[in-house]
């Protein structure tokens, strides 16, 4: 008895920020979200109204859309890298500590530079990207590339992937760490080439990693606000419109303090969907 009550006392102050900072404000967003509140005043209750809305206006639904693609075009780029600049490291041990170092550099800058950055990067006239485009002779691909729709969205996912690839390669090392070296060693006494024990061997067994990766950075994708804002503002014509940034324009822009609550439940909704599937399918892959 005293062992439990103990426990639950070593336990009571998590228990307690949790509830302070994680359950209450979720609670209170979802009684925010059936009222017409604007941040002052008194909060009318409106019910459904605001999930009527969302569901009934096509812009609120194209940012779900743009949301999920953005996502999906991020996590695949991500993880499909950071497992190839992994299997080169770990295959070159005398320069993985500072390759590790550089990849890891640009997550520990911050958004507002980054955006900046890369915002001169795909500047149209004076822009790296098409400086480089025009010196190697394909100046036909040069473009305007945030200021085209049709690029728009691909031109963030890339400097997403840019800035955060280094925690997906960080991971897969850590896996391929954990692969019994005798494992490997037993490949090579077969004859196996490189790519065969990568295939068969060590393709399987970074199973964990995969998992790891896949969740952290869609869930971290999915409710991704700051690459966006800095450098499209949502646009042009609503191509990199994101689910957070109509919550931002309509909490901070429009204060419209219920619906904005309503858009972040049903972000709540399915960022919780989706990780719950992933981690389902995931868990089965290992398994297998």
């Amino acid at each position: 008895m005293t062992r439990s009550r103990s426990m639950y006392l070593f336990a009571l102050p998590a228990l307690l920020v949790i509830g302070g900072f994680f359950v209450y404000p979720i609670v209170l967003s979802v009684k925010m979200s059936f009222t017409d509140f604007t941040g002052v005043g008194t909060a009318e209750w409106v019910g459904w109204k605001n999930y009527d809305r969302f569901i009934s206006r096509s812009r609120y639904l194209d940012s779900v859309w743009i949301t999920l693609k953005f996502t999906f075009l991020v996590v695949t780029i991500q993880t499909l890298v950071g497992l190839v600049f992994a299997v080169f490291l770990h295959r070159l041990p005398a320069i993985r500590n500072f390759c590790r170092a550089v990849l890891f550099t640009p997550a520990m800058m911050s958004f507002v530079i980054v955006g900046y950055v890369w915002q001169f990067i795909y500047a149209p006239y004076s822009g790296g990207l098409n400086a480089v485009l025009t010196a190697v002779g394909l100046e036909g691909l040069t473009r305007g590339w945030l200021g085209d729709p049709a690029t728009a969205l691909y031109a963030i996912a890339i400097t997403h992937v840019w800035m955060f690839v280094g925690y997906t390669t960080a991971i897969f090392l850590v896996g391929f760490a954990n692969i019994p070296s005798e494992i490997e060693e037993a490949g090579r006494l077969d004859g196996a080439s490189s790519w065969q024990r990568f295939r068969h061997l060590e393709l399987p067994l970074l199973a964990p990693s995969f998992t790891v990766n896949i969740i952290l950075s869609t869930v971290g994708t999915l409710k991704t606000f700051e690459l966006p804002f800095i450098m499209t503002r949502g646009g042009p014509d609503r191509a990199t419109n994101t689910l957070s940034l109509e919550i931002v324009n309509n909490l901070f822009g429009s204060y419209k303090f219920g619906f904005a609550s309503a858009l972040s439940i049903v972000m709540l909704l399915i960022v919780v969907i989706v990780a719950v599937l992933q981690n389902t399918y995931l868990r089965r892959r290992e398994e297998m």
